[in-house]
């Protein structure tokens, strides 16, 4: 694919061609493979009643389930152009389950500069990220908008994976810290209120390789976990206990899978 034509673009404006254009490959994994084992605990922050109650919520419930359950409830149900509500309960639920600690935060919309064929005025937004000060970018996360579109949110996310290295090595460099060459960076993609994970090794070949708009000789090999319901229909998400119950135990195992990345890169 060396002779695919690379061009300056967002992050954002990524597609499978793209992924192809810079040697990247994704490959699926069980979560037994992915996590090196089989996620069964549930977070101590959720409330036994939100992993079987229904939605709309009812008034027994406490007030941080009975809001939670809220959120879930307008994301199950959400219409096109109206995706901030996928983006408002994903960031409910992340806070809730640890990922936002003292000292980061969950912050939405976040453009990442982007170096990209030697242009230097493009950018990755991310739908949500979670950012250590102003210093380091520990996760990105994209939806997967409801529409037709050549536009691929999981090249989109591993974009905003490379623009993280860069942004990463470029926050070392002011700090007088080495840049490093490899950084493996955690990152979710959304179908609705479904997730999957990924663990994307951003090398520094890779990132030269898109900053000057060249094939990297080296493969890029990215691996995800899908979390899927039972039923395997496409419509159901986490409005259904069952399955909900699933995703928070995958969702914990991610965390604490995250936290072992992050540790090689953090400043």
């Amino acid at each position: 694919m060396a002779n695919i034509i690379r061009s300056a673009k967002s992050g954002n404006d990524w597609t499978s061609n793209d992924l192809f254009a810079y040697n990247i490959a994704i490959c699926r994994q069980s979560s037994e493979t992915f996590f090196g084992y089989k996620p069964d605990t549930i977070p101590d922050a959720i409330d036994p009643a939100f992993l079987t109650a229904t939605i709309p919520p009812q008034d027994s419930l406490s007030d941080g389930t009975y809001r939670l359950l809220q959120y879930l409830d307008v994301a199950t149900r959400v219409n096109r152009g109206q995706e901030s509500a996928i983006h408002d309960f994903a960031k409910e639920l992340l806070r809730l389950l640890g990922f936002e600690e003292r000292g980061t935060l969950l912050r939405s919309r976040y453009a990442i500069p982007f170096m990209i064929c030697g242009d230097d005025r493009c950018s990755a937004q991310t739908d949500l990220c979670l950012v250590q000060g102003t210093t380091t970018i520990l996760l990105v996360i994209q939806e997967d908008k409801p529409v037709i579109s050549v536009k691929s949110p999981e090249a989109q996310v591993i974009a905003q994976a490379v623009a993280t290295f860069q942004y990463n090595n470029a926050a070392r460099n002011r700090y007088g810290l080495d840049p490093l060459d490899s950084m493996t960076i955690p990152a979710i993609t959304l179908f609705g209120t479904r997730p999957a994970f990924y663990k994307i090794p951003v090398t520094r070949e890779l990132s030269d390789a898109v900053t000057t708009g060249q094939y990297p000789v080296s493969k890029t090999e990215v691996v995800k976990c899908v979390v899927a319901p039972a039923s395997h229909r496409l419509s159901e998400g986490m409005e259904v206990p069952e399955f909900r119950r699933e995703v928070l135990q995958q969702y914990e195992a991610f965390r604490r899978m995250s936290k072992e990345c992050w540790e090689h890169f953090v400043i």
